[in-house]
């Protein structure tokens, strides 16, 4: 089915391809999304219009190249991370992909860099792809954070499946339980939960 996906999914390019190669060969590589989920963020960054982007996880920036692609030449990315290896990875196809000057990338807990950003509407799309215990805490740092209609990506919402029960679960899987339980009756987003890859949940900000 992956294959089927892929085949009829718009293709990574060259620079693409490539950081996806470089990923592949790290032990972690397993933290990267699929490049049926980079095209549906381009597409869906693209579509929406946006211009200001923040990104909580980056690991080796393929998420990140998806999302700047989609942003116009003034457009911009802030991402967040703590790693200065992995991202390094990222800022070489940044620069070969023509995009480096979109993106500003934060050395740093994510919790601590998202409460130093004004508490004002910034953004208008956001991606979370980071420890799983913190993503609560992440979109309530978001919400004023967020323009009105803004979109908050959330990644591996699913985990595995694990989220319905019956297998035993880490307190990663835990988080994401209650987050999901509380997002959709949280009635400052209009939320939709997707079968994509591991799970990606789609806040609007109402």
């Amino acid at each position: 089915m992956s294959a089927y996906v892929l085949a009829h999914s718009e293709s990574p390019d060259q620079v693409m391809a490539a950081l996806i190669a470089e990923t592949a060969q790290l032990p972690e590589v397993n933290m990267q999304i699929g490049p049926d989920q980079a095209a549906f963020m381009t597409l869906l960054a693209r579509s929406l219009n946006a211009r200001r982007a923040i990104e909580v996880g980056t690991f080796t920036g393929l998420s990140a190249l998806a999302v700047a692609r989609a942003l116009p030449e003034d457009g911009s990315l802030l991402c967040l991370d703590i790693n200065a290896e992995w991202t390094a990875i990222g800022r070489r196809y940044w620069e070969l992909a023509g995009v480096s000057d979109r993106i500003e990338l934060r050395i740093g807990p994510a919790g601590q860099t998202l409460a130093a950003l004004p508490e004002e509407p910034t953004y208008d799309f956001a991606f979370v792809d980071a420890d799983k215990t913190g993503y609560a805490g992440y979109v309530a740092a978001l919400h004023p954070r967020m323009q009105s209609n803004g979109l908050v990506l959330l990644d591996n919402m699913l985990r595995g499946g694990r989220v319905l029960g019956g297998a035993e679960t880490s307190a990663d899987d835990e988080a994401v339980i209650a987050l999901n339980d509380e997002l959709v009756a949280d009635s400052r987003w209009e939320t939709v939960l997707l079968p994509v890859a591991d799970g990606l949940t789609l806040l609007r900000k109402r």
